[in-house]
């Protein structure tokens, strides 16, 4: 039996728990929230929010709606567009490969993309989990008169085509899709699987997260979903998709508060991930000049006792802010372009720190 398949057991129970605690909230310590959450209210794109204490969830609740032209609610189980909520999970994928030793997280990056020019010769996976490769962003690469798609697998042709960085790797930070799109690539190239797959085999599926997708157009169906909204010219358009939305490696996964109460569970203990591969995850690997991230681990900010990571692409805004030391976390997932939650969840968490003065 695998390694992975050994952890199986007692994994499945503690999703039958997570389930069984989300069916009947605590009561909530104090009712300000919905005033907090006003703007997301009513006919107009939405928000949801949970609040997990000691492995409860005390604040559970959706707010306005996740498709505004027929007007479906959000609700706790509708699945946002994390987007680089998304590169937590590309990091726990790189390292449960690495406990199966199908790669060190110190492999040449070129020892599994060697068609990259000569430039990458000196970076590592572990660069690229920490946002210090130099690769450039690929973003800047794509041509703006081209409205198709780019996935994965365009954003290595494009870098292939570059032999300059912004820096040495290693010498410096800075935030990088393309190191995190140029991941779920070996990722699949040392599974022998792809992404996708990968993702749900070995993380979504062992957990729980059953409606939880790295989602690929024409191959799945995001249940639930929320679609994205921009204001504009004082209305809400909708704005879901842009050239850049097939990535997945970066920010392509979509999932609910449901399943990410899972997948926080999942990271207080072994069922998932050894300790040691945790404490890689959540240990700095890199000093970074961004405000409240002091440093940045593999796919989590951090910032003294707060693990955290913002998303931001078209038409959605989320946050996941973890305090492991006080057992708390604040999900915000919204799919509006503004406001950005973090703010709004530091509030939020704040609220339960509180009563305990």
């Amino acid at each position: 039996m695998s390694p992975w398949m050994s952890r199986l057991a007692p994994l499945c129970l503690s999703a039958f728990s997570t389930v069984a605690a989300a069916a009947a909230p605590a009561p909530l310590p104090d009712a300000g929230i919905d005033g907090l959450m006003q703007r997301y209210d009513g006919r107009v794109p939405g928000a949801a929010v949970l609040v997990l204490k000691d492995g409860q969830p005390v604040f559970r609740r959706g707010y306005g709606l996740a498709v505004v032209e027929d007007g479906t609610p959000v609700s706790p189980a509708t699945n946002f567009r994390l987007a680089s909520v998304s590169k937590q999970f590309t990091a726990a994928a790189v390292l449960l490969l690495a406990e199966d030793g199908k790669l060190s997280i110190d492999d040449p990056l070129k020892k599994w993309l060697p068609s990259l020019p000569a430039v990458a010769d000196a970076m590592t996976l572990r660069h690229l989990l920490s946002h210090t490769s130099g690769l450039l962003d690929y973003e800047d690469l794509m041509d703006p008169a081209d409205t198709r798609q780019v996935h994965d697998i365009d954003v290595l042709h494009l870098l292939e085509k570059e032999n300059r960085t912004y820096f040495a790797p290693g010498s410096d930070y800075r935030y990088s899709n393309s190191g995190y799109a140029l991941l779920a690539l070996v990722v699949g190239k040392a599974s022998g699987s792809d992404f996708a797959s990968f993702l749900r085999q070995r993380i979504f599926l062992p957990l729980g997260m059953d409606a939880t997708v790295a989602h690929q157009d024409g191959v799945d169906e995001v249940a639930s979903r929320a679609y994205g909204y921009s204001g504009i010219d004082g209305h809400w358009q909708r704005t879901d998709q842009s050239t850049t939305s097939a990535v997945l490696g970066d920010g392509g996964i979509y999932s609910s508060l449901d399943d990410l109460a899972r997948w926080d569970a999942a990271l207080y203990d072994e069922r998932l991930l050894r300790r040691a591969s945790l404490r890689l995850a959540f240990s700095p690997a890199t000093k970074t000049p961004e405000p409240d991230v002091p440093y940045y681990g593999f796919g989590w900010r951090i910032n003294g006792d707060a693990l955290w990571h913002s998303g931001e692409s078209i038409g959605f805004r989320n946050v996941i802010l973890r305090y492991p030391k006080q057992k708390l976390t604040v999900i915000v997932l919204t799919n509006r372009n503004d406001p950005e939650p973090y703010p709004l969840a530091l509030e939020i968490a704040r609220r339960w720190q509180e009563t305990k003065r």
